[in-house]
């Protein structure tokens, strides 16, 4: 039993002192991203829930459902606006009044 565990390891690390620095780098930052994407996004996304989603992702790397679930959450819900962290509808409306004309703004984006 030992000895099968033994050969893996020894044949694991042949593989790793074959692969350069360089290379080892870009693998361990692509997969830091690809497994942290869904607080990338919604860090990107201005979501009001990225402190719950970057502590959910951390056990949810090791399930694909929970990441995929993380990676939804993370693309929908509500932007926080700029200003004074209130949140922005998706069909806010909003009035303008320019001297004696009154323009009705509203915006057609799904947030």
């Amino acid at each position: 039993m030992f000895t099968d565990l033994d050969q893996l390891v020894t044949s694991f690390l042949e593989i790793l002192s074959g692969v350069s620095a360089l290379t080892g780098f870009i693998f361990v930052t692509f997969f830091l991203l690809v497994c942290f994407l869904p607080s990338i996004v919604a860090f990107f996304f201005n979501r009001k829930h990225f402190p719950k989603i970057f502590a959910a992702n951390v056990p949810a790397i090791l399930s694909w459902i929970a990441w995929f679930a993380l990676l939804a959450w993370a693309v929908t819900g509500k932007r926080r606006s700029k200003d004074k962290g209130q949140q922005i509808s998706a069909h806010d409306t909003s009035t303008i009044v320019e001297g004696d004309r009154t323009i009705k703004a509203s915006s057609g984006k799904s947030l």
